[in-house]
C-alpha cells in the first residue's frame, strides 16, 4: 500500500513538472547519442561499437576469423555466436550507462526511483 502511494505521488510530481521532465529526458537521449561503447567477444576475435540508443555502431573481425570463415562451415557457425557475444557485451554496458544517466536525472528532479522510468528513453 505505502509503495503505491509513493508511486502515486512520484506521478503526480512527473505530471506538475511535465516540462521539465521531457526537456530532461531529452537531455539524456543526446547524451547517450555521444556514448560509445565496444563490447568484445570472449576470445577478443571479434568487437563490437554501440552508442548509448543501443544502435551498433560497428563490428569488426580478425582477419585470422575472416580466413577460418571462407574454409569451415563450424568457423561461420562459431563467428555468429562471436559477433552475438561482442554486441551483447556492448549492448550490456550501454545500458548500464542509460540507467546512470537516468537515475542522475530522475535524482536531480526529485523524483524517486521508480521501476521501468529508463524505458521511457527507449
Amino acid at each position: 500500500m505505502l509503495d503505491q502511494l509513493k508511486a502515486m505521488g512520484a506521478v503526480a510530481s512527473l505530471l506538475k513538472n511535465r516540462e521539465k521532465l521531457q526537456a530532461s529526458i531529452q537531455e539524456v537521449k543526446e547524451e547517450m547519442g555521444k556514448v560509445e561503447v565496444t563490447g568484445k567477444s570472449s576470445n577478443g576475435a571479434v568487437v563490437a561499437k554501440v552508442n548509448g540508443q543501443m544502435k551498433v555502431l560497428s563490428v569488426e573481425i580478425s582477419a585470422a576469423l575472416v580466413n577460418g570463415m571462407a574454409a569451415e562451415p563450424k568457423t561461420r557457425e562459431a563467428t555468429a555466436k562471436l559477433i552475438a557475444d561482442a554486441v551483447n557485451d556492448a549492448l550490456s554496458q550501454a545500458q548500464e550507462k542509460l540507467q546512470v544517466a537516468v537515475q542522475k536525472r530522475t535524482q536531480e528532479l526529485g523524483i524517486p526511483d521508480l521501476p521501468g522510468l529508463g524505458n521511457l528513453l527507449g
